[in-house]
């Protein structure tokens, strides 16, 4: 497993500012050619890097909806339902758990039905909310300040150049250490002869 260079760091850094920016012109920046570009590419997707490339739609232009911002206050054992279900609602788009088990969200309101939204989202658990309704937003995804750490998939140790990756079932699993990528294997086939 390679760690990441410089230039990996930069390509992330372009494809944040602008994720439809031609390999040929990330290559021209970074100093390679653009099939070089796409190889670093496809291995940082590969590697679960890269998860997705998106679109940020300036939803003031297009008039959808009210944004607003919840707070919720929940019971402790239902964090992780509660962000599966907003993860999944329409008009959310961005979910937040804080260090303390707090979940936040940021969504987008139909006009004059804050309160019913928000309801309808939250039916089923016992919480309560605060909604604050946001003037302006601004989404600005940077790689700048952070430090990459690959984990291992096994004991979620970091990977480093010493570790494994392997591609099992057409997914890629990076591993600290061999016996780590071993046990992780022998998992995987006796679930795989259970299934």
């Amino acid at each position: 497993m390679r760690d990441l260079d410089e230039t990996d760091m930069e390509i992330l850094s372009l494809l944040a500012e602008d994720a439809r920016r031609p390999f040929s012109a990330i290559g021209e920046t970074v100093g390679l050619s653009g099939p070089a570009v796409s190889d670093r590419v496809k291995r940082l997707r590969e590697s679960g890097i890269i998860n997705r490339f998106t679109v940020d739609v300036n939803r003031k232009v297009l008039r959808a909806g009210v944004p607003v911002f919840v707070q919720v206050e929940h019971a402790v054992n239902s964090t992780e339902s509660l962000r599966e279900r907003l993860t999944d609602v329409e008009g959310v788009e961005h979910v937040f758990v804080t260090a303390e088990g707090d979940v936040w969200f940021y969504g987008r309101a139909e006009n004059q039905n804050v309160r019913r939204w928000i309801e309808s989202l939250l039916r089923d658990f016992d919480v309560n909310y605060s909604v604050t309704l946001v003037d302006q937003a601004e989404w600005t995804p940077s790689i700048d300040g952070t430090a990459f750490a690959i984990t291992c998939v096994e004991c979620g140790n970091t990977v480093d150049n010493e570790g494994e990756s392997a591609r099992i079932a057409d997914r890629v699993y990076h591993f600290c250490c061999s016996s780590c990528h071993t046990k992780f294997e022998k998992q995987y086939q006796k679930l795989e002869e259970q299934a």
